[in-house]
Parts: C-alpha cells; sequence; structure tokens
C-alpha cells in the first residue's frame, strides 16, 4: 500500500461521521425528557368537558323536573338551596339583557379553547381548559335551545348559597362552578411558568419564587 493510501485510511478512520458532526442532526442534542403524547392530553380535555357537559345538563333537567319557580329546596342544613332561576345574562346571573352577545363570546371560547388544544402537552392545561370548555358549552346550550328562542336562551340557574334568593351570592349551576375553576387552575398555572405545550417559562417561575 503507498504511503497517500496509507494516510487516506488514518484520516478516515479518525473522522466522526458527519452526521454526528451536523448541529442540527439528533446526535448532537442532548437528550432530554420526552413530553407527554399530544393526543394523550387532548383526549383527557376532551373526557373532563364532557363529564361537565353531562353533569350540568343532567343537574339542569332534574331542577327543571323538580323544583317549581319561587318555591326553593332548603339542602344541607341551609347551607344550600335549590332554586329554579332562568338566567339571561351571563355566569352568576351577571351581563343580563346581552344574551346574544354572550352566545357568540361563548362560541368564541370554545374556537380558541379548541385551537390551543393543537399544541397541548401538560396535565394541568388539559384540566383546566377541559373545565372551562364544559361549562361554556353547558351553557352555550341553554342558550340555543332554551326559550324564547335560538341565540336568545335563558340558562337554568339553581344554587344559592346560604340564602333562598341569592342574597349572599349569585345563584349559579355546575357550568358556571367549573367556568371558574378551570380559569383559577390555568391563571395558576400560567403564574407558574406553565406553558400549555409541557414547558416551563424559566422567567415568569423564577418572578414567582422571587
Amino acid at each position: 500500500m503507498s504511503g497517500s493510501g496509507m494516510m487516506d485510511q488514518v484520516s478516515t478512520e479518525q473522522q466522526p461521521p458527519a452526521a454526528a458532526q451536523a448541529p442540527g442532526h439528533p446526535a448532537a442534542v442532548a437528550p432530554g425528557p420526552a413530553p407527554a403524547p399530544k393526543r394523550k392530553r387532548v383526549r383527557m380535555l376532551v373526557a373532563v368537558a364532557v363529564l361537565v357537559v353531562l353533569a350540568d345538563l343532567a343537574s339542569k333537567l332534574a331542577v327543571v323536573a323538580n323544583v317549581e319557580p319561587g318555591q326553593p329546596k332548603r339542602i344541607l342544613g341551609g347551607a344550600v338551596y335549590l332554586v329554579l332561576v332562568r338566567n339571561p345574562g351571563a355566569a352568576f346571573s351577571l351581563a343580563t339583557g346581552m344574551t346574544w352577545l354572550l352566545t357568540v363570546v361563548a362560541a368564541v371560547v370554545v374556537i380558541i379553547i379548541i385551537r390551543m388544544s393543537r399544541r397541548l402537552r401538560s396535565a394541568g392545561w388539559a384540566w383546566g381548559l377541559g373545565l372551562v370548555l364544559g361549562g361554556a358549552l353547558g351553557n352555550l346550550i341553554d342558550r340555543m335551545f332554551r326559550a324564547p328562542g335560538v341565540l336568545q336562551g335563558h340558562v337554568v340557574d339553581f344554587v344559592s348559597v346560604f340564602s333562598d334568593h341569592g342574597q349572599y351570592w349569585p345563584v349559579f349551576n355546575v357550568a358556571d362552578s367549573c367556568i371558574v375553576t378551570g380559569g383559577i387552575l390555568l391563571v395558576l398555572l400560567a403564574f407558574l411558568g406553565r406553558e400549555p405545550d409541557g414547558t416551563r417559562s424559566t422567567r415568569k417561575s423564577e418572578s414567582a419564587r422571587g
């Protein structure tokens, strides 16, 4: 073998594979923890939303069938009253008289959550978005299908705390509770720097600790 041939062989053996040298090649990137599968989190969001809608619908049907307007039922020693209220406004009887606008807002919220689910990898965000989505759909169903008409339907509220007419807290329903609970959870996750895609914002988490 000639001298030049031996030198070519030695240089070839000492040179690392080109794929390992490429900056963008997977072999050049330090392995990190694998994110949770996106489909799993989307299924979790959908499951939470479906459970909320079913619970909200079942509770409203039960109240409409068993509670007469103006005849509240006292339960839990007076801590809670079941009272049938037809609410044309938003959650907790707010913004009455703007039913059609609230219907549009609820539909927009549903669309935004569906779009966000495309990059969802966080279990906490899946729960929070699922609660908000289920609550928004629950009240949206009322606005679409209950009297007095499409986009004008009145939402059924029935839970009154410590009084039989919402004196201490506005009368609400299951959907309202889930919207508020989900919203609080999402705000807490954002404050802690937890992103919907499962990553953590270092800047936000450091500011939260400081």
